[in-house]
Order: structure tokens, then C-alpha cells, then sequence
């Protein structure tokens, strides 16, 4: 699923919701198969939080069409939140959302009806962010707005890579033990467990002579 968010850091966010406006109405309106999914978002509003700029938009749905407003009074149904690195890897990147939610880069919370029924649209939609803003905005516009979307992702996943690798280089320098000294541990610890139990036979044998040899002095 692509999902249709435009969180770059230089574009203000009431430009951002003009765009996502407009590219929204264009692509909804193309098909009408998708009128009925609308349909099904009458009503419902959505709270975009881009964690690291501190933007926060509002997406709604009314009589079959979509807006988006920087600001919104009334009730909200689902809250969507990353940064822009991770909006970016899902709109321009074409990351599942749903392993995106999966390893905290987005973060879902509110209706789960409105949140499968908006899964539904934009799966449907498929909608391709660079393509649309190229044709809606020229190329200009679109291809500054898609280099430096996909330089946040090529950035987030070397950022990931080093991360990776900085853990392997630390394992290595603990001298974890390989599987043959695991095994070993492994039957050093059972052989230790079933002499634990035999001593403690004998303790529970000795206590209960103590005991037979007590009662015996008592009488």
C-alpha cells in the first residue's frame, strides 16, 4: 500500500496540505471505484504528526471528497505519527505501512474500523506520490520534492546499516561462545543439575534419619 503523505521538512505545512489537497481530489476522481470507499470515510478525520518538525495535519473525508487542513476543531479518529524519514519511506519509499508499525517507525492509535477502511482506499488508490506531483505541480517541483524524499530513505537505511553492523562488531569483541561451547555449557549445566538433585536426596534421606533417630531418643 502507498500511502499519500508529503512531510518534507522545507516545504510549510499549510503548502503541504494544499498539495496533498489537490493530488488527493485529482487521483480520487480518476476512478469510480474508489467512490465507494470514500463512502465509507464519510465523516472520519485522521491526525498526521510528523514527529521531528513538529507538523501536525488533519485529514478528512466529507460527501465523497478529501481535505486537508493544518488545523481542526472537532473529533479526530485515528492519530498517525512518524518522522519524516518514515512518512518519506512509506510514500516515496513504498514500505508496508503495517511492517512499518511493526518495527515503531509508525506509530497507529484511535478507530481501528476507520483505520482499515483508509488502508482500503489507498490500497486501492495506489497512488504513486512522485508521479502525481510531477504531473500536477511540474518537474521541477516534483523532482526536488522526490530527491530529497529518497535521499531521507537511502539516509534512514545506511543509519540502519551501521547500526547493524556496530552491534556485530561489539558481539564479536565479547568472544560470545560459538555452538559447540554452547553445547558443552549446556551439558556442564544439566550433569550440574542432576548432581544437585542427587545431593539433595541425600539431605532429604539424612534429615529423615535425624528425625527417626530424635523420635527414637524421645521414647
Amino acid at each position: 500500500m502507498s500511502v499519500m503523505f508529503l512531510p518534507l521538512r522545507l516545504i510549510p505545512v499549510p503548502v503541504q496540505c494544499v498539495v496533498m489537497t489537490t493530488v488527493l481530489d485529482l487521483v480520487f476522481a480518476r476512478s469510480e471505484a474508489l467512490k465507494p470507499l470514500l463512502a465509507d470515510l464519510d465523516g472520519r478525520t485522521f491526525r498526521i504528526h510528523v514527529t521531528d518538525t513538529g507538523a501536525v495535519m488533519f485529514l478528512g473525508f466529507r460527501r465523497r471528497q478529501v481535505w486537508v487542513h493544518p488545523s481542526h476543531d472537532g473529533d479526530v479518529d485515528v492519530r498517525l505519527a512518524a518522522s519524516t524519514a518514515g512518512f518519506a519511506r512509506m510514500c516515496f519509499g513504498h514500505e508496508d505501512p503495517d511492517a512499518l508499525v511493526f518495527q515503531q517507525v509508525l506509530k497507529l492509535s484511535g478507530d481501528s474500523d476507520a483505520m482499515l477502511r483508509f488502508k482500503r482506499l489507498f490500497a486501492a488508490a495506489d497512488l504513486d506520490w512522485e508521479r502525481e506531483l510531477r504531473a500536477n505541480f511540474g518537474d521541477f517541483f516534483g523532482s526536488r520534492v522526490a530527491r530529497a524524499a529518497h535521499g531521507l530513505v537511502a539516509a534512514e537505511k545506511k543509519l540502519g546499516e551501521l547500526s547493524r553492523e556496530a552491534v556485530s562488531d561489539r558481539l564479536r569483541s565479547m568472544d560470545l561462545p560459538n555452538d559447540e561451547r554452547l553445547q558443552q555449557w549446556q551439558a556442564d549445566v544439566e550433569h550440574l543439575s542432576h548432581q544437585v538433585s542427587r545431593v539433595k536426596g541425600r539431605i532429604t534421606r539424612l534429615q529423615h534419619r535425624l528425625e527417626h533417630h530424635l523420635n527414637d531418643q524421645g521414647d
